[in-house]
């Protein structure tokens, strides 16, 4: 249904968190590929680089009054809903709250009053159904929801509530035409990126290459950027291509067929072991570490490692160790994701391959000087060579 209405105009988009990594990746896909009338990009802070054509608005997802007086000005047909605090700062747990939660009620609400909003495409997170513990082996959207006392990340739980709210919102009694879903990306990276590419090739600038914790037996699903904003466009269309159907009086799609009112996991449908990940980041950055000059160090012994340097840092107030029991835990855990749901009812298939992806983003991060322990000289240098500067 999304590759029929491919040629057809989304009409006004507005896209919240527009200045931020996926925002501004959704914001800049859809001008490319001039799939909108209008798009309005809505941030607390303006862009770092606006994207030509676009118009961007400043305010806060959680002013009821300021939102709708926003929507109902701007009159878009759809909302795309990014906005969220970065998960790694997980000791704000009222921000979470706050942006995630009530922003999201606030922002629905103000979507169905303002008379004009048909779709609402919310991006959740794949981490919903983990409970940062067990495996997840090819797990799909049948999984239960984790929250509350049986989610130790309270990140999680606000995304979790806050899919649930706009899941909850579809086709509900007092607003029927209006149509929700939700995207759950896993462990999106790329160009733009300052929370998973950056810190890992630190590592490689500190000298730690030649470390591994684990037996990297474990695989794990990451995702390029722009895979998840063309999933966001995917949607986007099918929850439009939906209403236009039922406006006109056509049969909605079937229960297998349906895009609102469900939720849908993204990733690059190509799991990866861990550490061949890191070491793949490694090497675009310049690392020639060979495998035999790998020292293994197991779990067990990471997690105590970990757990001293916690307690170093926090006794001496020396602020975040490099090393984390929850950065071990992630390291040697087992998480993947099945995305049939995707392919069958969204039509997507990942556009950019996890290596090129990881080759882009690398170059990009280093030429932003994000990444701790660089050498100067890369910033700015799109096309330098890296593999020579080690």
């Amino acid at each position: 249904m999304a590759q029929q209405e491919k040629a057809k105009s989304l009409g006004h988009v507005v896209v919240t968190g527009g200045s931020g990594f996926l925002g501004n990746h959704i914001v800049s896909l859809l001008s490319e590929r001039k799939a909108c009338d209008k798009i309005t990009s809505l941030d607390l802070r303006p862009p770092p680089n606006p994207v030509a054509g676009v118009a961007y608005e400043q305010g806060d997802i959680t002013d009821y009054d300021s939102m709708l007086k926003l929507l109902g000005r701007l009159q878009p047909a759809a909302v795309v809903h990014t906005a969220s605090p970065a998960a790694l700062n997980n000791k704000n747990t009222q921000m979470f709250y706050d942006v995630n939660v009530t922003g999201t009620k606030t922002l629905v609400r103000a979507a169905q009053d303002s008379g004009s909003v048909k779709a609402f495409v919310y991006t959740s997170s794949a981490s919903v159904i983990h409970d940062t513990i067990s495996d997840l082996v090819n797990a799909d959207e049948t999984y239960p929801l984790i929250m509350h006392d049986a989610q130790p990340e309270y990140y999680t739980t606000t995304k979790a509530l806050a899919e649930t709210h706009v899941l909850a919102a579809n086709r509900s009694k007092s607003h029927p035409d209006f149509l929700t879903c939700a995207i759950r990306p896993s462990a999106m990276f790329g160009e733009g990126d300052v929370q998973l590419l950056p810190p890992g090739l630190s590592a490689y600038y500190r000298g730690q290459t030649k470390f591994q914790i684990g037996d990297n037996e474990n695989l794990f699903d990451f995702t390029e950027i722009t895979n998840v904003a063309h999933a966001h466009h995917l949607a986007l269309a099918a929850l439009l291509a939906t209403y236009d159907r039922t406006q006109r009086g056509l049969a909605a799609p079937l229960d297998n067929e349906k895009v609102d009112g469900e939720a849908f996991f993204i990733t690059n449908d190509s799991p990866v072991y861990f550490f061949d990940f890191a070491r793949m980041c490694w090497a675009a950055a310049g690392d020639k570490t060979q495998p035999n000059q790998v020292w293994v160090l197991s779990k067990g012994l990471g997690l105590f490692l970990a757990t001293i340097m916690e307690w170093v840092f926090w006794i001496f107030k020396l602020g975040k160790p490099g090393l984390t029991r929850q950065q071990v835990k992630y390291t040697c855990m087992t998480r993947f994701y099945s995305i049939d749901k995707a392919k069958r009812r969204l039509g997507y298939k990942p556009v950019i391959k996890l290596e090129d992806g990881i080759r882009r983003g690398v170059k990009d991060a280093l030429f932003r000087g994000v990444v701790i322990g660089q050498p100067p000289e890369l910033k700015g240098k799109r096309d330098m060579v890296l593999d020579e500067k080690r």
